[in-house]
């Protein structure tokens, strides 16, 4: 085949290959072979523009050649489509030379599954009569590298059935399955594998069961394959650092990143990453601000994208958002990362507003396409402020991505509907999606919770049992919370009692704590107290103060007075606290405890949250606060006649102001006008005037409802013939016909 012969360009690329450096066109060559080497150099070059040509003329010049078997694996690597490789398939089984060659059949399968072909795959490899281990890993690999986790795990076993040992590139391809599919006792398998076939010497394999372990949670297993490696890299100790950081062991993470530097190995991006998340976690500041002077001094602030998305996230867990926010500024580029980032940042620190703020400044001047971590960061602050319609145009923008599919958006929406009062859709978003997971069953039974459906939440519970689903500590804690809510003292106390004795899960300060509050509203106040002196870890600042509200509600003053001591020295910058100690001074008229609380607020210059309601209307969030407005709403006269005019009707109807909710020692009139000016009252005038008759409204409050607005909603809701829906910081309240779905217990 004369130099002439070549396509155009063939020249430049032979020498560019480095392959037939010299190419002489009275070299005496075998034609075959020459034209083996070039289509193998065109292919390698990725120009399949130029060996596929090469293939036609062997088959169709005047002098035709029959390829051999070593002519279609680099054709079959350097195919540019599906269909391009089937064409491929089709000529090498008609010249009868895919299955005599492993070589060749194998390099077919590695190009069905690179174009996600992997029925096509599975037959290419079902009919090799012969199979070596690259065939093997070429098709477990190709399986992973389509998330097949079950089909790769059934091949493998395959594999280990026909008595073929894998090597160490056949368990860096089945140890990732093992993550995806939640299967620890396969992790374990893999490694006795692993030591029984003389491969937990080799760094790599050492490295992926590290990440492994890692990523299931698995901190003790991974740390015993570290301490027994004999050599260890770069990746060996960002895959420990990692670990260590996501199990939440940020202490040991940091620990290991010194061992890190004392041992030599410089540090990359992908340490500072997990180091700085590490440091947020922590609440390091002067870490913080070390890791920030670090990456500046390689100049990654400049340059890699990563590091900054890296600072952000960062200081938005050590809530300095502000600085988060000027780092962000500061990013030479950003992507779709970065917005993620500080998005989750304010809604870390709860400042939903900024976060929906952040997402729209996103598409408005970056028109970045949202992606998996946009929806998962940005519906949560649609859930906080109650804002359904602004959350169904997400919803409708996830359908249009593809996104509604994924399991953490669908669990998202989930979530939305159900905080949103709309637990009949969040339902069956629940019913229609894939449920093997935990995630979706703990969101709808933590929406049936706060809805005050706690014998709908246990039902479903059997039902995750039924279908083999573990319940973890999140499922428990949504559990603990709605057996709270419905009063159902008996069945959360089995809950407690069974969740390390049949399930294995640890509680943690989350389950004590909706143990305590569930005690609490059941009025139970002393067996909540000797519940948590009876506590085998130190109990927190929210432990503590569950059973503060519940003696504010059952007036338990004296035991009130105790509690709040030990929150003032444990988490003294609370101001929550002191307004709840406060209140219970109020509630039995001792004024002179009230002055003493709120002059121990001001001396430590603490700022009491303002109590706010929001409502929706014609996709708008209207915000209102209880008592005087700064700005007042554009509407406030005549929600202010609107008042008036529902407190006269209501006391029509046999309605008497509670005056114990007004915590201020002034006249009663002036009471009344208080109570008839909290913020829910404000809000459900506003939709009454707004919306059309016999619409149902719904009502978002920061705070807890006071008794006396839970009973005026009762009285609204009979004379204006509508559903009230509030939703307040611990459930949701449902007022229909003069009723509450709580049934008074909240």
């Amino acid at each position: 085949m004369p130099s002439s012969a070549l396509p155009r360009g063939g020249h430049a690329l032979i020498v560019t290959s480095g392959h037939l450096r010299h190419l002489d066109p009275h070299l005496q060559v075998p034609p075959l072979l020459l034209a083996n080497s070039l289509i193998a150099a065109f292919s390698r070059a990725a120009a399949p523009r130029l060996a596929f040509p090469l293939l036609r003329r062997l088959l169709a010049g005047a002098y035709p050649l029959r390829p051999d078997g070593f002519t279609f694996p680099p054709l079959f690597r350097a195919a540019p489509g599906p269909a391009s490789a089937a064409q491929l398939h089709a000529c090498a089984l008609r010249l009868g030379l895919l299955y005599p060659s492993v070589f060749a059949s194998g390099s077919l399968v590695h190009a069905y599954l690179r174009f996600g072909r992997v029925a096509e795959a599975c037959r290419v490899f079902d009919e090799m009569p012969e199979r070596d281990v690259p065939a093997w890993n070429a098709m477990l690999s190709g399986l992973c590298r389509n998330a097949r986790a079950a089909d790769a795990v059934a091949l493998f076993g395959r594999m280990v059935g026909e008595g073929l040992p894998g090597d160490a590139v056949t368990l860096s391809s089945v140890l990732p399955m093992c993550v995806l599919l939640g299967d620890r006792a396969l992790a374990l398998a893999m490694h006795v594998y692993a030591v029984k076939h003389g491969l937990d010497g080799e760094l790599f394999v050492c490295n992926a069961l590290i990440d492994v372990y890692g990523k299931l949670g698995m901190l003790e297993e991974a740390r015993w394959v570290f301490d027994v490696m004999a050599l260890r890299d770069l990746v060996t100790w960002n895959s420990i650092i990692s670990a260590n950081e996501q199990g939440g062991k940020v202490a040991a993470a940091v620990e290991l990143f010194h061992g890190m530097r004392e041992s030599g190995v410089s540090p990359d991006v992908l340490t500072l990453v997990s180091l700085a998340s590490a440091v947020g976690q922590c609440g390091d500041e002067r870490g913080a601000k070390s890791v920030h002077c670090y990456v500046m001094k390689m100049g990654w602030d400049a340059g890699d994208i990563i590091a900054g998305n890296a600072m952000v996230d960062m200081y938005a867990k050590l809530s300095k958002i502000e600085a988060a926010q000027r780092v962000f500024d500061n990013l030479p580029a950003r992507d779709v990362v970065s917005w993620n980032t500080l998005i989750t940042g304010y809604m870390q620190n709860g400042l939903a507003n900024e976060a929906i703020r952040t997402y729209n400044n996103m598409q408005r001047h970056e028109g970045l396409k949202p992606v998996q971590g946009t929806f998962v960061s940005v519906l949560p602050a649609y859930s906080n402020l109650g804002a359904l319609q602004q959350g169904l145009r997400m919803h409708a923008l996830s359908i249009k991505t593809g996104l509604n599919l994924d399991l953490y958006v669908n669990t998202c929406l989930i979530d939305l509907y159900a905080k949103c009062g709309k637990l009949a859709e969040a339902m069956l978003l629940f019913e229609d999606m894939p449920r093997r997971s935990t995630a979706p069953w703990n969101a709808i039974i933590a929406g049936l919770g706060v809805h005050g459906h706690g014998a709908k939440a246990l039902n479903l519970f059997s039902q995750m049992q039924q279908q083999g689903i573990k319940p973890d500590q999140v499922t428990f804690v949504s559990l603990l919370a709605a057996c709270s809510h419905a009063g159902l003292v008996d069945q959360g106390r089995s809950f407690f009692d069974s969740m390390q004795n049949v399930y294995g899960v640890v509680p943690i300060e989350k389950h004590y704590a909706c143990m305590v509050d569930m005690l609490g509203r059941a009025g139970q106040l002393d067996e909540a107290y000797e519940f948590i002196q009876g506590m085998p870890i130190k109990p927190d600042s929210a432990v503590w103060g569950a059973l503060l509200g519940a003696c504010r509600i059952h007036g338990n003053v004296e035991m009130g007075k105790v509690i709040s001591q030990k929150l003032f020295e444990l988490d003294p910058e609370n101001v929550g606290y002191y307004v709840l100690m406060s209140n219970m001074y109020a509630k039995i008229g001792k004024w002179d405890g009230v002055d003493a609380v709120r002059s121990l607020v001001r001396r430590q210059n603490l700022q009491k949250t303002p109590g706010w309601s929001s409502m929706e209307v014609k996709g708008s969030v209207n915000v209102f606060y209880s008592g005087t407005q700064t700005e007042p709403h554009p509407q406030h006269e005549e929600i202010q006649r609107e008042l008036q005019d529902l407190l006269a009707k209501m006391k029509s109807l046999g309605y008497v102001p509670d005056y114990s909710f007004v915590l201020q020692d002034v006249e009663q009139d002036e009471k009344e006008q208080i109570l008839n000016n909290h913020s829910e009252r404000l809000a459900i005038a506003f939709g009454i005037i707004n919306t059309p008759p016999r619409t149902p409204l719904h009502v978002y409050k920061n705070l807890r409802v006071c008794g006396d607005c839970h009973n005026a909603t009762k009285y609204i809701s009979k004379i204006t013939e509508r559903e009230i829906i509030v939703r307040d910081s611990n459930r949701f309240h449902h007022f229909k016909d003069g009723h509450c779905s709580c049934g008074d217990f909240w």
